[in-house]
C-alpha cells in the first residue's frame, strides 16, 4: 500500500517538528493509541487498537526515526504485530515546508505492507481505512499543534529538550 499526501498545519515549521517528535502529542493524535514510549533516542514502542472492517486488533510495535534533518525531514520506519489479525510493516518520509511564518505544509509518502487476516480483507477496504486514520490523525494533530498560544508555548518548551535527545546534541 502506498499513500502520498500533504497537510497544512497552522503552526511554524519548528512547532510542527517539535510536535512530530513529542511522544505525548503523538499519543494524543494517533487514533486508538494506548501507549507510546521512547525506548532509545530515535526509537519508540507503541500499542494501538484499531478496526479494519470486521477485524479489530491490538498492534504492538517498534518505530525508528532515521535520516534526521531538523526541522525539515526524517524517515520513520516501523513494524508491528496484531497476533492472529496479522502484521504491518513499512515506513514514511516526512518533509516540512514553510508556507508562511505560521503555516507549515507537511508532506508524507508512505509505503506499507500487511499480512495475515488483514491482508485478506482487500486493498480497497485497507486503503480507505488507512486514509480515514490518516485524516483523523492530521485533524487532531493540527488542532493540538495549532491550538491556543499556550499549546504553542508548551510545544516550543518541549522542543529544546526533545530535539537535543533526538539529534544526540547536548
Amino acid at each position: 500500500m502506498q499513500m502520498n499526501d500533504s497537510q497544512h498545519i497552522p503552526a511554524s515549521r519548528e512547532q510542527v517538528w517539535a510536535a512530530l517528535n513529542d511522544p505525548a502529542v503523538l499519543k494524543q493524535c494517533i487514533p486508538g493509541c494506548q501507549s507510546l514510549d521512547v525506548t532509545a533516542p530515535n526509537e519508540m514502542t507503541a500499542t494501538v487498537v484499531f478496526k479494519v472492517g470486521p477485524v479489530k486488533a491490538t498492534f504492538s510495535g517498534k518505530v525508528t526515526l532515521s535520516d534526521l534533518d531538523p526541522p525539515n525531514s526524517y524517515r520513520i520506519s516501523g513494524e508491528g504485530s496484531g497476533g492472529v489479525a496479522g502484521f504491518a510493516k513499512g515506513g514514511a518520509v516526512v518533509r516540512l515546508e514553510s508556507e508562511s511564518t505560521d503555516v507549515t505544509v507537511l508532506h508524507y509518502e508512505v509505503d506499507a505492507q500487511i499480512g495475515g487476516k488483514l491482508a485478506q480483507l482487500g486493498a480497497r477496504l485497507i486503503d480507505s481505512t488507512a486514509k480515514k486514520l490518516a485524516g483523523e490523525f492530521f485533524a487532531s494533530f493540527a488542532t493540538v499543534v495549532g491550538g491556543p498560544a499556550t499549546s504553542s508555548v508548551e510545544v516550543g518548551a518541549r522542543e529544546k529538550g526533545w530535539l537535543k535527545r533526538l539529534t544526540g546534541a547536548g
